[in-house]
């Protein structure tokens, strides 16, 4: 197979894990396909760059994390309404510690890659790569996010 026909083989086959990634990253459903439609168009013209048709899963993935960072910076900061300024709401999601929201709470540089190796089953040095980031600090933050995660969860249970 060439190059070409491993990657769409690839896109194709894996639609659903992707956007399930950057849904998880954007909590919107729109700017999540977007995404996930930036990073394919991307792909397929910058199929020259990549070197090894083996790797085309961690380097697919650092191409829709960044179009995810991308959709973030894109949206429009908020401005915090003054203490004491209070609109009538209701909270969308019931009380409780699932796990799912546990790992929302935790920082985007834990949260990212304890999804990419746990929801995407990406190895270490996959992730390594999607990121950018050493190998090391991976496993740190792997590491520190799986110990707040244990944490959370315990307290979650004792309430």
């Amino acid at each position: 197979m060439t190059k070409e026909e491993i990657l769409i083989q690839y896109l194709v086959e894996n639609q659903a894990r992707f956007y399930r990634l950057a849904y998880s990253v954007l909590k919107d459903r729109d700017e999540a396909l977007d995404a996930v439609q930036t990073a394919v168009c991307h792909a397929l013209e910058r199929q020259s760059s990549l070197r090894n048709p083996e790797a085309v899963r961690s380097w697919f993935y650092r191409i829709l994390l960044n179009a995810c960072t991308d959709a973030l910076r894109q949206r429009p900061r908020t401005v915090p309404f003054p203490e004491g300024f209070d609109l009538p709401h209701e909270d969308p999601e019931p009380a409780g510690g699932s796990l799912a929201r546990q790992v929302d709470a935790l920082p985007p540089k834990m949260g990212i890659i304890i999804k990419l190796r746990f929801y995407e089953e990406l190895s270490l040095k996959e992730i390594s790569q999607a990121t950018g980031q050493n190998l090391n600090t991976v496993k740190s933050r792997l590491y520190a996010g799986l110990k707040k995660l244990r944490i959370a969860m315990e307290g979650a249970e004792i309430s």
